[in-house]
């Protein structure tokens, strides 16, 4: 990760001009690098591959191995350089990855799952019923919201933390929280203060 240190000129993170301009001077400190371990354990446990959204998707290192399990899974962002380096670290498959908004975007097919890491967060905090609406609507009965969910009370953002109170009155209309785990290989930014979380979509 390396930055210039001349400030940025886009502050507004609804903007993607904002995240271009972050993956263009390569300071992404949101971006771990691989695969968080909980999440290769749960494509790896699952018991068929899903059909699978991944929004905000930044590199996308959470799809290529969705995909060498044989998962249905599309990878979207409305940032043409976070799209542009998840397709770089897509090579062959990069087609997987659409440039799109998650507000309009409509999958080809049902969902099972929505994947959550840091698109939540990336959003400022009035913007939370939206993304929580959008959930409940892409996700049929039965189908799951799981991911890291990142829980602070720091004003300033990204990434904007949420308090647990203010999570369970987003989701809790709509969806039951299955599974809440702590996690032990997160990144500087996120460390100690994320878990790992699975909601089932109620029906509604």
């Amino acid at each position: 990760m390396t930055d210039s240190g001349a400030p940025f000129t886009i502050r507004d993170p609804l903007s993607p001009a904002f995240w271009d301009e972050r993956f263009e001077r390569q300071f992404t400190p949101w971006d771990q690098g691989g695969v968080p371990a909980r999440v290769r354990a749960f494509v790896e446990n699952s018991p068929a591959p899903l059909h699978c959204l991944i929004p905000g998707c930044g590199s996308a290192y959470e799809l290529v191995h969705m995909l060498a399990h044989q998962w249905d899974a599309t990878a979207i962002d409305f940032s043409p350089g976070a799209v542009a380096s998840a397709q770089a670290v897509l090579g062959e498959r990069s087609a997987h990855v659409v440039l799109a908004d998650f507000f309009s975007y409509q999958p080809g097919a049902p969902l099972d799952l929505i994947y959550e890491r840091a698109f939540l967060c990336a959003m400022p905090r009035t913007m939370w019923p939206q993304v929580a609406a959008r959930w409940a609507q892409l996700l049929p009965a039965g189908a799951m919201l799981a991911g890291y969910f990142f829980f602070d009370d720091n004003a300033k953002g990204p990434p904007f933390g949420i308090a647990r109170e203010q999570l369970v009155a987003l989701l809790a209309p709509h969806f039951d929280c299955v599974a809440d785990e702590a996690v032990d290989d997160s990144i500087a930014v996120f460390a100690g203060r994320e878990r790992w979380m699975q909601w089932r979509r109620r029906t509604a």
